[in-house]
């Protein structure tokens, strides 16, 4: 049973610093969890603690029913993958998965089986011999993997353990992760500051900034329904478009959003008005009625297929596109709308160039509204 329990964590560093803060997460046994956030939000530091390498200053950490606050790394049957792979260059590829059984004075038969196996599962088995320098990145993390595996530990952690590898590299060892982790049925907690891994690998996603968790759910979850701004900007690539505005309503009842103006230095100087559905209001929007907020919409539903835009019965408005990137089976076009910087996902039929002006429908049914002080989600 490897199920985890962080209850009110905190890291304090001598001189007031704060690196977590009250941080609370229920790890369910097997489950692949993910920590993801900027650099310096806290992420590495929860990491450690849980794997016994920071002390915790205040709160308590259970792995299983078991408080293990006060007991040593190596008795809390865990294994840990750091991102720069740990390995010693003096050692072939056996010598390193094999080193942590040595010194757990395990029988030399029982050490030649659990490498072979492990070395079987991560296609390392005609490395054995070789020594580190001799290898890829992508090899050398896998000996890293695989040196964790041998212990059998019932929780893994892993530390931006890809960040070092290139892009290629990096989506095929994310498959061989996810892989792995339903082969060994085992307790993951990986840390990365790239959201795509995050939202590729992870059963559940806690997201954190500044120490503290902003937001635990499963990945589409976390999408779809940010729980305020920097959620929503912090998921998804290209990142969502945010646009500053004011939140309406007329004589009819209908609520909608107001940006652009009349002064601005764009040349046409209008504004627009898009309405929002009558099943996504809810009861925190007549409090907004004509106070600023931040409008939200993510890349893939602005749409500039002349269907979409006849048939849209609001979110239609003019832009200036100011550069078009082709990726194959998509094209990003980056676009100025009333002093608003705009990226929307296109088809790779498009017909966008620079200097065009060009309709876009911004679809009503997927916009996101947040409060413009404190950044939380009045509306998904």
């Amino acid at each position: 049973m490897a199920s985890l329990s962080l209850r009110g964590i905190y890291k304090k560093y001598p001189g007031g610093v704060v690196a977590v803060s009250d941080v609370n997460i229920e790890i369910r046994d097997k489950e692949f969890i993910i920590l993801v956030g900027p650099s310096g939000c806290g992420k590495s530091t929860t990491l450690r603690m849980i794997a016994g390498l920071e002390e915790i200053s205040e709160g308590e950490l259970y792995i299983g029913d078991k408080l293990v606050n006060d007991i040593a790394p190596k008795d809390r049957d865990i294994a840990m993958v750091f991102q720069n792979y740990a390995l010693y260059p003096h050692m072939t590829v056996f010598e390193n998965m094999a080193f942590g059984l040595k010194l757990r004075k395990v029988p030399k038969d029982e050490i030649q089986k659990k490498v072979e196996e492990a070395a079987k599962i991560l296609d390392l088995t005609h490395l054995l011999d070789r020594k580190p320098k001799a290898m890829s990145g992508g090899q050398r993390q896998r000996v890293a993997m695989g040196r964790a595996i041998v212990r059998q530990p019932q929780v893994f952690l892993l530390d931006e353990p890809l960040s070092n590898l290139d892009a290629k590299l990096r989506a095929q060892m994310r498959t061989e992760i996810s892989k792995l982790h339903k082969k060994l049925g085992t307790t993951f907690i990986y840390v990365t500051h790239d959201q795509t891994e995050a939202m590729t690998l992870g059963d559940r996603i806690v997201v954190m900034k500044d120490g503290f968790v902003q937001q635990i759910d499963v990945p589409q979850a976390l999408y779809e329904r940010p729980c305020n701004k920097f959620v929503a900007g912090f998921l998804g690539s290209p990142q969502m478009n945010f646009i500053d505005g004011e939140l309406k309503q007329d004589v009819n009842g209908t609520y909608y959003v107001e940006f652009g103006s009349e002064d601005t230095k764009s040349s046409r100087g209008v504004k627009y008005q898009i309405a929002i559905p009558a099943e996504k209001v809810n009861d925190k929007l007549p409090a907004y009625v004509n106070k600023e907020i931040v409008m939200g919409i993510r890349p893939e539903n602005i749409s500039d297929d002349p269907n979409d835009i006849m048939y849209a019965t609001t979110g239609v408005v003019n832009c200036d596109v100011e550069i078009t990137e082709m990726m194959g089976a998509e094209t990003y076009l980056y676009l100025n709308c009333e002093g608003n910087s705009l990226t929307a996902r296109v088809a790779p039929t498009s017909t966008a160039k620079p200097q065009d002006t060009i309709q876009v429908a911004l679809n009503p049914n997927k916009i996101h509204l947040f409060d413009k002080e404190n950044e939380k989600t009045i509306m998904n």
